[in-house]
């Protein structure tokens, strides 16, 4: 595997578990700052569907030998420099931090053909500049009715974009022509990073 990650240590990343939307937002910043040349090519991806119920195997919080857990949603960083060469980061796999797309791709999601079409996964691919400037939440979706924490939120300010607006929604949203970046099915998705890096279009918008 290459040598030049753009996060060596993963105990060097900031991690709140149970808050992966603002930690790959994290990652996208640290790109910007320490690394700003590599941005172009970084992405935050979202993994949900209609439903909201995608297994996902390889992650810390799973369950039996394949640590397989349902989420509502995921998120992950993608680096995208070279042809065959894309490298995910995902703080809450169990897998190598980082690894290579195709090995991340097939241990984490496997395939949609032995799942229920409720469970297929869908997968939106933001442009990590985009994120920075457009991503915002309050971190509503994690208190329950009396206002207590479900789990207890980063300990800086939350993530808001100029509009001051709680957008999560949109980026955990799976249907076209909402929300930014481009969403993909899982053999769409593979097949667009898997070949040789590109520009995220706005395909479907």
């Amino acid at each position: 595997m290459a040598t030049d990650f753009l996060f060596p240590k993963i105990a060097d990343c900031s991690y709140v578990s149970c808050y992966c939307e603002e930690n790959v937002w994290k990652l996208c910043e640290q790109v910007q700052r320490t690394r700003p040349e590599e941005l172009s090519k970084c992405y935050a991806v979202f993994v949900s569907n209609e439903g909201r119920t995608v297994p996902l195997w390889r992650q810390k919080a799973g369950r039996g030998d394949d640590q397989v857990v349902i989420w509502d949603y995921h998120v992950f960083f993608m680096h995208n420099p070279l042809p065959n060469r894309c490298l995910v980061y995902d703080l809450d796999t169990t897998l190598p931090f980082p690894t290579y797309f195709h090995k991340y791709v097939t241990e984490t999601f496997r395939s949609d053909l032995a799942l229920r079409p409720e469970h297929h996964r869908f997968f939106r691919v933001i442009p990590a500049d985009t994120y920075l400037i457009e991503f915002s939440s309050d971190r509503r979706h994690m208190r329950r009715p009396d206002g207590s924490w479900i789990k207890p939120p980063p300990s800086y300010p939350p993530i808001l974009s100029n509009t001051n607006m709680h957008c999560l929604g949109d980026f955990i949203c799976m249907s076209a022509g909402k929300g930014p970046g481009a969403v993909y099915s899982l053999s769409e998705f593979v097949q667009y990073f898997y070949k040789s890096p590109h520009v995220v279009a706005q395909h479907n918008k």
